[in-house]
């Protein structure tokens, strides 16, 4: 149920921002977005550093990568999470503490592996541990589209944002300080006993009111295909989806190498390069959520996708000078600070776009969308910028984003009217 400050509005309609900030929901959003992240690095940082104590190759630790595919498949089993709720804590919360569970059992699973041993039980644990993550994303992006009211919607990526990052991070640092000193298995079982303690927020957190249950299979797939495409204006708002963010997808596909051509040794791009881009995402993040309030989903579509384009030519800047603190850092900060507002806008349309019935399986399809630009322009980031130099390459990615902004002034209309309420 919505927090009733939120029915308090100004005469024109809109919540205070403090109330929004004020609302038991945000606070439910950040940590049940928490546990949405803390898995993710388990798989990815922390199982690479554990297979490199054990002296596996780096040709092996790269094909490990690979048990990472489920989140970008997540949309393949979007539909079952409609489809059949389980019976307790409403029709998301349910599969949300039910994936929490099992994570917590899969990761302590990996304190009992040896990877000098084998590496067959451990890819599988991986592979369950990715798909478990994914399945508690599903739901949980779902409920939080669930609850999320039109006015609330740029906050709540924003708690999301905030929320993932962090525990994403925690993950990671927990699992090499704590490996570092006692070992892995204590690493690993810590990390179970932290996903595990992330099930008192998914009870404690606000249940939808979205009974909706489709009465089969194929409706929880056809059904909701045919309400995101059944409008005439469907096929260009995914096209929105599509595009608003490849400029920027495109100019940080290659980041750590321009950063090493400029100059910059490796330890200072993990120490110092990499803290500010954290910070800073972190800090647009919060900021688009909070300008998110008072623009609206348009207002700020427009306004932080040209901030977004903008932002990667400072980049030309640090190609042109070298290795520049002062030029690096603007551009660093300013950038991600740009592309996490940016990032933030997208997610809310996308939370507008789905029909709480099917949230589920559209968010999971219409996200899986909004990545396709990040994980397929490897090939023609790495030829622009072979061929036509840093310089050149930022001046591309400047010009990229301008489709996306036209597409979303075309549909100034249709984004507008999703941030009201649907009948």
């Amino acid at each position: 149920m919505s927090a009733p400050t939120l029915s308090a509005t100004r005469a024109g309609g809109e919540p205070r921002l403090r109330e929004v900030l004020a609302s038991p929901k945000m606070l439910a959003i950040l940590f049940l977005g928490a546990a949405s992240g803390f898995p993710n690095q388990i798989t990815e940082s922390a199982l690479q550093a554990w297979l490199k104590d054990a002296g596996v190759s780096l040709t092996t630790i790269g094909v490990m990568s690979y048990v990472a595919l489920p989140y970008l498949l997540k949309f393949l089993w979007a539909p079952l999470i409609d489809r059949y709720p389980l019976p307790w804590l409403g029709r998301r919360r349910g599969w949300i503490l039910a994936m929490q569970v099992a994570l917590a059992l899969t990761i302590a699973l990996f304190a009992l592996q040896n990877p000098a041993v084998a590496l067959t039980p451990i890819s599988a644990c991986a592979v369950a541990i990715v798909f478990f993550s994914a399945t508690q994303d599903i739901a949980y992006d779902a409920w939080r589209t669930d609850v999320s009211l039109p006015s609330e919607r740029g906050l709540a990526a924003a708690a999301t944002n905030l929320g993932y990052r962090s525990a994403a991070w925690l993950a990671s640092a927990v699992a090499l300080v704590v490996a570092d000193h006692f070992g892995w298995r204590p690493a690993f079982l810590i990390l179970a006993v932290v996903m595990l303690l992330f099930c008192g927020a998914t009870v404690v957190a606000p249940t939808t009111h979205n009974t909706y249950q489709p009465r089969s299979l194929r409706e929880s797939v056809v059904a909701p295909l045919k309400e995101l495409l059944g409008t005439p204006n469907a096929v260009t708002l995914i096209a929105v989806v599509l595009l608003f963010k490849i400029g920027d997808a495109f100019a940080n596909k290659l980041f750590t190498p321009f950063m090493m051509d400029v100059g910059f040794s490796k330890t200072e791009i993990a120490l110092i390069v990499k803290g500010l881009f954290t910070a800073s995402s972190l800090a647009g993040s919060v900021l688009g959520g909070v300008l998110m309030v008072r623009l609206g989903l348009l207002r700020s579509m427009l306004a932080f996708g040209v901030l977004q384009a903008v932002s990667n030519l400072l980049y030309c800047a640090l190609a042109v000078a070298g290795r520049n603190y002062p030029i690096m850092a603007a551009a660093v900060v300013i950038e991600h600070v740009a592309g996490a507002m940016g990032g933030i806008a997208l997610v809310a349309l996308i939370m507008a776009l789905c029909d709480v019935r099917y949230s589920a399986f559209q968010y999971a399809l219409l996200s899986a969308l909004a990545l396709l630009p990040r994980y397929s322009l490897g090939y023609p980031a790495g030829w622009v910028a072979d061929h036509g130099g840093w310089y050149g390459y930022f001046v591309v990615s400047f010009a990229l984003a301008f489709p996306g902004l036209i597409m979303v002034w075309l549909n100034r209309r249709e984004i507008d009217a999703l941030d009201r309420p649907r009948g």
